[in-house]
């Protein structure tokens, strides 16, 4: 990536503009531009405005970083509202009701989107543990013998007891095949399979009390 930085003056709109708005706005911006992207795709560019002082590389590096939280933040909310949870659609008119149901999205979002990030070879170096407990690793193990196939590619790729593996489990729980060629899965397919997992564990911990 080549990361280029200055100070850029924006000036008012002719039109729908407040009179009482300043006229130019000086803003300090970043832009991050691939260098040699893959055939047939075009370059990444990101030109981020920022009020922060952008006076070094290292400070340049520091947006940059910030915008890649705040895209985290997005894609969380994103979960919440439309991509997955849909917590718009909720008929609750109490406020507090409302307030802990949002919490509790909150919460399942986070969860979803831990997985979406330790799919595949970073979450290898993360351990499942973090966000199943010993009688949800129980389950993963069964689940895992259970959905794996014959062949190697229908294997789960990863080391036992990481989140790369369990979040394979989860995947396909939620509809993904398994084949590395497929799309990578996403909030909505994390989502479907969290719920039957939770769904499955549920009834193990019933039958496990009798």
């Amino acid at each position: 990536m080549a990361v280029r930085f200055t100070a850029v003056s924006l000036r008012q709109p002719r039109l729908g503009a407040d009179s009482r708005d300043p006229r130019e706005l000086t803003l300090n911006m970043v832009e991050v531009r691939e260098i040699d992207p893959p055939s047939a795709k075009d370059a990444v560019i990101w030109r981020l405005l920022t009020t922060h002082s952008v006076e070094t590389l290292a400070d340049a590096c520091r947006i940059v970083d910030l915008y890649r939280s705040r895209w985290s933040v997005e894609q969380l909310f994103r979960t919440v509202k439309s991509q997955a949870i849909d917590l718009e659609e909720s008929l609750i008119a109490d406020g507090d009701a409302l307030e802990r149901l949002a919490a509790t999205a909150l919460v399942v979002a986070t969860k979803v989107m831990q997985l979406v990030h330790g799919r595949g070879s970073p979450g290898q170096r993360f351990q499942a543990a973090h966000l199943f407990d010993p009688t949800e690793i129980t389950v993963l193990e069964v689940l895992i013998a259970k959905l794996e196939g014959k062949t190697q590619k229908q294997k789960n790729p990863h080391p036992t007891h990481t989140l790369a593996w369990a979040a394979w489990c989860i995947a396909r729980l939620g509809g993904w095949n398994g084949y590395e060629k497929e799309r990578p899965p996403g909030p909505i397919t994390f989502t479907h399979g969290l719920r039957r997992f939770n769904a499955i564990t549920h009834g193990f911990v019933l039958a496990s009390q009798k």
